[in-house]
């Protein structure tokens, strides 16, 4: 009689596996952000820095800029593929910066308030000279700018609120430590 041996998947293949099912989820919650606007006069508001804020706020510097930089480079590449390689840099760039800010050293709602302004900074300019660039006219730019801070700052705020006063931190670092 044979017996067969089972591998046994070590706690690092998990949190492997772990990482890249949050960070693909995230990601698609990226997208389908990205897919939608909530029309106001003039133009429309996207909810995308939502997600990119709580993920970065969640997860590593890594899987925050593919969350923020290859799903807003996809979603764009879908909807609207004019702005792709600009969505690319500056939300992947934001992601990874509020990431690194956030968890270098002690975590607290007062250091995720700094790096996720730091966060709308780099997107509100960087989507303002990238659509400069894009569009070739700065006018167009000035134009969108109170949508683009608009957007930046509902991502703060509902970022802030989801992580700390709905508990998802709590919950994501339960789920790390299983």
């Amino acid at each position: 009689m044979e017996k067969t041996v089972l591998n046994k998947v070590t706690l690092k293949e998990v949190n492997k596996v772990r990482w890249l099912t949050v960070t693909a989820i995230f990601m698609a919650l990226n997208i389908a952000m990205s897919s939608f606007g909530i029309t106001v006069p003039g133009g429309h508001l996207y909810l995308c820095d939502l997600i990119i804020c709580t993920a970065s706020l969640l997860l590593d510097p890594l899987a925050a800029f593919i969350v923020g930089g290859i799903g807003s480079f996809l979603g764009d590449m879908i909807f609207y593929p004019l702005p792709m390689f600009v969505s690319l840099v500056v939300h992947g760039l934001q992601a990874a910066t509020i990431s690194y800010m956030a968890h270098k050293g002690k975590e607290s709602i007062s250091k995720s308030l700094v790096a996720t302004l730091v966060g709308a900074v780099i997107m509100v300019v960087g989507y303002t000279l990238g659509k400069t660039f894009v569009y070739s006219t700065f006018e167009y730019a000035m134009i969108k700018l109170p949508y683009e801070i608009a957007q930046a700052l509902i991502g703060v705020v509902g970022s802030l609120l989801l992580c700390y006063k709905a508990g998802l931190i709590k919950i994501f670092k339960k789920m790390e430590l299983s």
